[in-house]
């Protein structure tokens, strides 16, 4: 049908439509082209997208700094602890000497026998513990010990002997026999080859003085010949020999 065919109200209709169609044309959003590999706008925005990511990360690599160890951050700590171990070894080291300087001038001291005048009880060259506080805090020597003591005409030297009398007591040797007190002295730790055949005394021993002999009593010099022992030159008591080892005695 010819457009000069249409009714007025069919032109109208037409024209309404053509109408709609326009504004349905105007109003419906334009899609964008999409976008190919082939365009070559496509190519240099990828390239550029590229191009720039490598040179951020190339850039990253170049701008950070290298990592650099001061030697002074673990210097620091190497010397406080090596400071720490010297100072710990030091202390003990100086309570170690304090500790034996107290035990020698208090407590205990090591002695050797030199000679035969304790044979046979003690042997030449056997090492022996002295009980050095064992006078100081618990009682006084007593007859019978077996002593370390200065020698009383030189007090530099020192010998081992037996105490056989206390103050007060009187000691009388006759034919080799020891008295104290008119009681014959039970020492049969002196073999009879060991004794001597002498007299000696009657003696007294004065205030704060020992009598003291050797165990080989013919070959020992002590009270019968360089006299008494005042305390005070009583260093301490034997209470071990240690050496030799097979031969070790409590005393």
């Amino acid at each position: 049908m010819d457009d000069s065919e249409l009714h007025p109200q069919d032109e109208g209709l037409k024209r309404h439509r053509d109408s709609s169609q326009s504004n349905a044309d105007q109003a419906a959003p334009r899609l964008p082209e999409p976008l190919t590999t082939d365009s070559p706008t496509s190519d240099v925005t990828v390239a550029k997208s590229t191009e720039t990511g490598s040179m951020t990360s190339a850039g990253a690599d170049e701008l950070s700094p290298p990592v650099v160890t001061d030697p002074s951050s673990t210097r620091a700590p190497l010397l406080h602890r090596v400071g720490e171990e010297l100072l710990a070894w030091i202390k003990t080291f100086a309570s170690a000497a304090i500790y034996a300087t107290l035990i020698v001038t208090f407590g205990f001291q090591v002695a050797r026998v030199e000679g035969k005048s304790m044979e046979p009880t003690l042997q030449d060259q056997d090492r022996l513990i002295v009980n050095k506080a064992v006078y100081q805090f618990f009682g006084d020597p007593q007859p019978g010990d077996i002593v370390m003591l200065y020698y009383p005409r030189d007090p530099d030297k020192s010998f081992v002997k037996r105490i056989i009398a206390k103050e007060g007591d009187t000691v009388r040797i006759e034919e080799g026999q020891v008295f104290v007190n008119e009681v014959p002295l039970p020492d049969t730790f002196v073999p009879p080859e060991f004794r001597s055949r002498e007299n000696h005394g009657p003696e007294v021993v004065q205030e704060s003085y020992y009598f003291v002999m050797g165990d080989h009593r013919n070959n020992s010099s002590d009270s019968r010949h360089w006299g008494q022992v005042p305390k005070k030159y009583v260093i301490g008591k034997v209470q071990l020999r240690w050496w030799p080892l097979s031969e070790a005695t409590l005393f």
